[in-house]
């Protein structure tokens, strides 16, 4: 059963739709009642290109880390956001906790509402 929280594999595509990786993903939400959509963000080893106030790390030290599949310190980039069908969605890799994703949502939202620049 898919729910939000959950690490899977999945194809993301590039930014410029040029090319698609198989990487981890993190799954926020569903996106629709009607189809089988979720809003997932790309997990990343590369925490040095996380976007500060945006993006989470999730290491080692956290204790929902163990749990989530992971194998090195990642950025859960809220940055990189995609909606894919849940079809796409290969393979679940572990989750994190609940406090977390609220965590995250609230970040994204609260993103979302803010004014650029």
């Amino acid at each position: 059963m898919k729910r939000g929280g959950q690490i899977v594999l999945a194809t993301f595509p590039y930014t410029d739709l040029s090319d698609t990786r198989l990487r981890p993903v993190l799954m926020l939400r569903q996106a629709s009642t009607n189809f089988d959509d979720w809003l997932v963000c790309m997990v990343s080893s590369q925490i040095q290109q996380a976007e500060e106030g945006l993006d989470e790390i999730i290491t080692p030290a956290d204790a929902d880390f163990s749990g989530s599949g992971l194998k090195a310190p990642s950025i859960l980039r809220l940055s990189r956001l995609t909606v894919l069908d849940g079809k796409l969605l290969v393979g679940s890799i572990g989750t994190i906790s609940d406090e977390r994703l609220m965590r995250i949502r609230q970040r994204l939202a609260k993103w979302i509402n803010e004014a650029p620049g």
